[in-house]
């Protein structure tokens, strides 16, 4: 035992500088991303009530569209990453070739449903007889730049599972410095109002996904890739991403069931929940940065046949899960007397928003293994376990929150229900990691 210890040290500051090489550039993408929703809302804003309220309804239209295909970018690193392992770079990129394709394909598809059908979605959202023309321009317009965004998410897939995240934090740095910029001159330069905002939205998703695509055409040439489109390949990027579009729907549908719960307790307590729900999904950004350096370490390690180095870099991630949940639940602690106040002055939501705060804080250990494992067998393209783990959790939660408010239950009992969910998670993520059976290794499962 005490020849190992000395032995295992310089294996944890190896993992740790690879952990922190590739999370920290992947935390800032992640949080350059909801930017560009915040500058368009800062923007519009001024232009008057009835046009930010469109922009709402729109962009929530277009941020779950976009989310439902973030597997693009999951699946994607983990296939390019086992192909780096096995040391063919050749066929990574042609893995994320097909992924860039199938990308292209399911945004044409998009836009061939949202174009026609933009006036009846904006109606099913429920906007008002004031917002809604100007939420239908700001949808179909913006519409037009989905096929980038899910190359952007492709792509990004690929150099992620190449084991680069620089390249897309410069990306999402540059796109929403330009989107910024050509919201100013378009909507107010120009005179174009909200449509104006929606056409510098998309001509910076062009941009960011042509810069993105040059990345990827060099590294196909240096390499010899391919770059024509190959059904047999398309289709196994489809069918890898499959199980993890269940996966992030059953994950989608548990936060619109908490949230839907939330609004029946009344206008106070889905004040408070909007709150909590905006630092939760930020405290998940930072946890995903670890995830995206899992997802591209662990499959690179078993493109090697490196099991052992697997199960190391997991149980150190694991760690960093762990230190990190309890690093972000006391400043979540601490920041509360600061943070409340920045969005309501309302001292009947501050009371709902302060006890539900605190069990998200007490949750962050939990969610940081939750993220971490999550990664790590995203990583091991073990998407079929990781789909019928979240419908079990979804079938967990669901009747759980659906009698909080029979049961009298308030805002607290709603994160309650959350926690009990990411306890979900944890207990099937765990087993599975504990069974080992993730560990397939070769160049591609």
């Amino acid at each position: 035992m005490t020849k190992a210890a000395p032995q295992a040290k310089p294996h944890r500051r190896r993992h740790d500088r690879e952990i922190v090489a590739l999370a920290v550039p992947a935390f800032g993408a992640l949080v350059a991303e909801p930017l560009f929703v915040m500058a368009d809302s800062a923007i519009i804003g001024h232009l008057g009530t009835a046009q930010l309220a469109g922009l709402a309804v729109a962009s929530a239209l277009l941020t779950t569209a976009v989310s439902i295909f973030v597997f693009l970018a999951y699946a994607t690193t983990g296939a390019v990453a086992r192909r780096v392992g096995a040391g063919d770079l050749s066929a990574a990129i042609r893995q994320g070739m097909d992924g860039i394709w199938l990308a292209l394909l399911l945004g044409a598809a998009v836009i061939a449903v949202v174009l026609p059908t933009a006036p009846a979605l904006i109606d099913l959202f429920g906007a008002s007889e004031t917002a809604a023309p100007y939420a239908v321009t700001y949808l179909r317009i913006s519409s037009l730049g989905i096929p980038a965004m899910l190359v952007v998410l492709a792509a990004t897939g690929v150099l992620r599972g190449l084991q680069n995240t620089r390249t897309p934090l410069y990306v999402a740095i540059g796109g929403f410095v330009a989107n910024a910029v050509l919201n100013v001159v378009l909507v107010y330069g120009a005179g174009l109002g909200i449509a104006g905002s929606a056409w510098g939205t998309v001509i910076a998703q062009c941009g960011m996904a042509a810069v993105y695509l040059v990345v990827v055409v060099r590294g196909a040439r240096k390499h010899g890739a391919s770059l024509k489109p190959d059904a047999a390949g398309i289709r196994a990027s489809a069918q890898a991403g499959a199980p993890l579009l269940v996966r992030t729907l059953s994950l989608r549908a548990v936060l619109m069931i908490a949230t839907a719960v939330a609004a029946r307790l009344g206008d106070t307590e889905i004040a408070a929940h909007q709150i909590i729900l905006s630092l939760w999904s930020l405290l998940a950004f930072a946890m995903d940065a670890i995830a995206i350096a899992g997802q591209a370490i662990i499959g690179r390690y078993l493109g090697a046949g490196d099991t052992r180095g697997a199960q190391a870099v997991c149980r150190r991630m694991v760690e960093w899960g762990i230190g990190s949940g309890v690093a972000l639940g006391v400043l979540v602690v601490v920041s509360r007397p600061l943070f409340i106040p920045l969005f309501t002055s309302d001292s009947a939501v501050h009371d709902a928003a302060l006890p539900a705060l605190l069990v998200v804080a007490c949750c962050q250990p939990l969610s940081g293994i939750v993220y971490v494992l999550d990664g790590v067998l995203m990583g091991a393209g073990d998407g079929p376990y990781l789909a019928w783990a979240m419908l079990l959790t979804l079938a967990i939660f669901t009747p759980f929150a659906l009698l909080i408010p029979a049961w009298g239950g308030g805002l607290t009992a709603v994160w309650g229900a959350m926690t009990l969910m990411m306890a979900t998670r944890a207990v099937t993520l765990g087993l599975r990691t504990r069974s080992g059976r993730w560990l397939v290794t070769g160049a591609s499962r």
